[in-house]
């Protein structure tokens, strides 16, 4: 069975210092004797593109996450094409130039608040060759769904998501969120709805119940048809539930330490074995899991670049650049990605 951890959000010295360099550590291995991987959707303001340029060496999937991450709901669920293509391509723009991603491997999409796009979203993506997006959830349910292909239509109601699936096809993956079951006692708890991103489980104050949670929909998955089991943060949330990330650690040696046949990988891993699928026990020699398989040596850049940089388009505010490549003229935003500056 694959599991799948992923942030959304900036990369920062923060939450790598304190939860990434503890949950995927040389240490960590799959039952392959690769390390355990992760899946990063990055948003631009705040992110330090060293740190993920770092990610990357080390073998984690980078996605995009939008640049303004805006908080206006009708900006995404009635955004136009422009706007999802100055959003996604721009930020995968930004991620490849000051990140120094230079393989083709940021391909996955995942919209801010999962406030999916609608057709809008997908004929870009399809445009600019994303191949995955990860914004949609699929309502809690005995058996959970696998990941699908958007040329024909969902598998389930259009669930949540300000109700703006696309309808028509595109030859896009779909990497879905099965809500999580949040009750304390899924033996004796009246129903509750389940929660997309773990950090919007709103029940879940204390570590046993963040121990709970992550069992039982773990057992949940394993126990039926073993779809993938997307756990989604927001790595703040983590950070401010204290000993959470304690509790994540513990967990995920827990899983490793007792099932042979639990892999956790990244999104686009979950879909090189959808599409060449491989038993169990051939597994350990699947070529595609085995690329940066345990990642030594040292970082890019000890000592990256802090640029100061202001853009036009947010004026009076200064914002730091931490990157292993040159300083942009600009800091990069929506309308300037590559930060080169407005030449008029």
């Amino acid at each position: 069975m694959m599991i799948t951890v992923n942030f959304n959000g900036a990369v920062n010295d923060d939450n790598v210092q304190e939860l990434y360099n503890k949950l995927f550590h040389i240490e960590r291995l799959n039952p392959n004797g690769c390390t355990a991987k992760g899946t990063f959707f990055v948003s631009h303001k705040y992110t330090n593109y060293s740190a993920v340029q770092e990610l990357h060496r080390k073998g984690h999937e980078i996605g995009v996450f939008s640049i303004t991450n805006d908080e206006d709901a009708k900006y995404w669920t009635e955004g136009s094409y422009d706007t999802w293509l100055a959003e996604m391509a721009g930020d995968r723009l930004i991620i490849e130039r000051f990140a120094n991603i230079t393989d083709g491997t940021v391909v996955g999409v995942r919209a801010p608040y999962l406030l999916v796009g609608g057709n809008e979203q997908f004929n870009m993506m399809t445009d600019q060759f994303f191949a995955y997006d990860s914004s949609i959830s699929a309502p809690l349910s005995r058996v959970p769904l696998w990941p699908y292909t958007l040329h024909y239509r969902m598998p389930h109601k259009c669930h949540g998501n300000a109700q703006n699936c696309p309808s028509r096809s595109h030859p896009i993956w779909e990497m879905p969120i099965n809500e999580l079951d949040r009750r304390d006692d899924p033996e004796f708890d009246e129903n509750l709805t389940g929660c997309h991103l773990v950090s919007s489980c709103s029940n879940i104050y204390h570590k046993e119940q963040f121990r709970q949670l992550l069992q039982h929909n773990f057992e949940r998955h394993y126990g039926t048809n073993k779809a993938p089991l997307s756990l989604s943060f927001d790595p703040s949330w983590l950070l401010a539930n204290t000993g959470f990330n304690d509790v994540l650690d513990d967990w995920m040696n827990h899983v490793l330490n007792t099932y042979t046949d639990v892999y956790f990988v990244t999104e686009l891993q979950v879909i090189q074995w959808m599409q060449n699928p491989t038993s169990t026990q051939n597994l350990r020699d699947f070529a595609e899991w085995k690329e940066k398989c345990t990642v030594q040596g040292q970082p890019h850049c000890q000592l990256p670049n802090a640029c100061p940089l202001e853009t036009r388009e947010l004026p009076g505010e200064t914002h730091r650049l931490h990157t292993c490549l040159d300083c942009p003229k600009s800091y990069p935003w929506i309308q300037d990605p590559t930060g080169d500056g407005f030449s008029y």
